[in-house]
């Protein structure tokens, strides 16, 4: 399942990368692997996105992929992150990405969990 709805609440803004999309697949129980594509616009060795979270709508976070270098070269980029094990009563999750100075915030995506 692609996930490409930016929650309204959150407007993008020029201090945080966006998440542009969120790839959900189900790997059996409560674990799913995620491919997440970010755009951030101030990619430089001083600052840059480095990590996205996936979470609940009560900002329990339930994984992280942290990111160890700038992607200036490379925009917007996707990256994965696996085995990420969410409570069987969690149908939609959160995907947000941060910035190496400002932290979380942006664009974030709401992804439906396939199977729930």
């Amino acid at each position: 399942m692609v996930a490409t709805l930016a929650t309204g609440a959150q407007a993008a803004t020029a201090s945080y990368p966006d998440v542009l999309s969120a790839k959900v697949r189900p790997r059996g129980g409560d674990v799913f692997d995620f491919d997440v594509s970010v755009s951030s616009p101030y990619d430089t060795p001083q600052r840059y996105a480095d990590a996205f979270r996936v979470m609940g709508r009560d900002g329990t976070v339930y994984g992280q992929r942290i990111l160890d270098h700038d992607h200036r070269t490379e925009q917007p980029f996707t990256r994965d992150l696996y085995g990420v094990k969410i409570p069987p009563g969690v149908r939609t999750v959160v995907v947000q990405g941060r910035d190496q100075r400002s932290g979380y915030g942006g664009k974030t995506v709401e992804a439906a969990l396939p199977g729930r």
